[in-house]
């Protein structure tokens, strides 16, 4: 590994650390009709608009997925270790072989443990998010991550944005290094309409640009690894820490004194973005993240953060039915480590190996385009003047994904 790569190690741990604030996230969605207009109700005002958000900010935790998938998924083509045929058959694979081994884990859950929508709350997450038996029309639905609600692995919406994303990579690259020099500006430019997208409540004006965001940081990572260099006090990255995360989640900690629903509350939640793309510059060059980052169960949670991502939310739901939500917090005691281990299998048993797949596919698909070409050329050769030599060239080997 180059000391290049290695010092992105830490963006390994960020994406472990966001996969975990996910999953407290959606207990703690099983959590809120027991603590709204209750006794606990102060408490809960004390956790959900205070810091103490940051601990279950999901939502906002998907942002930080998207800015870091802008950039992880770019590095490569821009290093030139990947070409966009390659890519793109390496990468729908990746994808799609993960979804539908959680689908087919969720499926089997709803079947082996029947869910009486009696048991839980009418009109929150555990009953509108989350399906109750396996329609096969709507398992298939899902497994081409078409939709925009899923209720048999709710966290797959966000995998639709990162679909689409895909698709749009390629202009994405070439105006971020065409524009690589107005990166700062370029980056303002998207946090001004990621909030005028949430104000306007169109998701693809909030999420899209977190990802060009991603892709930006990518194009310029040279020079903010320089950047961080020459700033190594810890200070300074203790304030770009903090401003991060409050923008992360100014939405929830300005609600005693700002409506959620206003104008100025939306435009606060569209700032979330500004502050996951901020903790992602923290990550590569804050020398204490990274060493916090970097430790071993943190990265370990960065390897299966996927897995995690995709099945610790039919396991709470799975639990939740079967224990009644009002028993949230034992779903959360018994689901969240069940999680962690199930995670750890899936990515064993289907992550780990969708990697390999990818990669040979990858090849392939690249093998296939190279003797394409040649093809093309010889044929162009062959029609080429009397007097040329018939010397074949070779085809221009372009370098393979992974």
């Amino acid at each position: 590994m180059s000391s290049q790569s290695s010092r992105l190690r830490s963006l390994d741990g960020v994406r472990g650390m966001a996969s975990v604030v996910v999953v407290l996230y959606h207990v703690s969605l099983l959590a809120r009709p027991f603590a709204t207009g209750r006794i606990s109700e102060p408490a809960w005002d004390i956790a959900t608009e205070t810091p103490l958000k940051l601990l279950f900010a999901g939502t906002e935790a998907v942002q930080v997925f998207f800015v870091l998938s802008g950039l992880v998924v770019a590095l490569p083509l821009l290093r030139g270790g990947a070409s966009w045929p390659g890519f793109f058959a390496a990468r729908f694979v990746r994808l799609y072989l993960p979804v539908w081994g959680a689908l087919l884990l969720a499926s089997a859950l709803i079947l082996l443990v029947p869910r009486d929508p009696s048991s839980v709350s009418s009109g929150e997450w555990i009953a509108n998010a989350n399906a109750t038996s396996v329609d096969p029309v709507k398992l298939l639905r899902e497994a081409t991550l078409t939709p925009v609600s899923y209720d048999l692995v709710n966290t797959l919406w966000s995998l639709r944005w990162e679909l689409i994303f895909t698709l749009l990579l390629p202009l994405a690259v070439v105006l971020a290094v065409l524009l690589r020099r107005w990166a700062l500006p370029l980056a303002a430019l998207m946090a001004v309409i990621m909030v005028l997208g949430r104000v306007a409540g169109s998701d693809a004006a909030v999420y899209l640009p977190a990802f060009f965001i991603g892709t930006l940081i990518a194009v310029r990572l040279e020079d903010l690894q320089a950047w961080a260099s020459a700033r190594p006090r810890r200070l300074q990255w203790s304030v770009l820490t903090a401003v991060s995360a409050l923008l992360l989640v100014a939405s929830w900690i300005s609600r005693p004194v700002v409506e959620s629903s206003s104008t100025a509350g939306q435009a606060l939640w569209g700032l979330s973005g500004v502050g996951a793309a901020g903790l992602i510059v923290v990550a590569i060059g804050g020398p204490l993240a990274r060493q916090i980052l970097e430790v071993r169960p943190v990265l370990w949670l960065g390897r299966v953060s996927f897995s995690l991502y995709l099945v610790h939310a039919p396991i709470l739901a799975t639990l939740a039915f079967a224990f009644g939500d009002e028993h949230w917090w034992l779903v959360g005691i018994v689901g969240i480590p069940l999680s962690l281990l199930v995670a750890a299998g899936f990515f064993a048993v289907v992550e780990h190996p969708s990697h390999g797949l990818a990669r040979r596919v990858g090849r392939a698909v690249q093998s296939l385009v190279e003797w394409v070409r040649a093809r093309v050329v010889s044929r162009r050769v062959r029609r080429g003047p009397a007097g040329s030599s018939g010397e074949l060239p070779s085809a221009a080997r372009e370098p393979n994904d992974g």
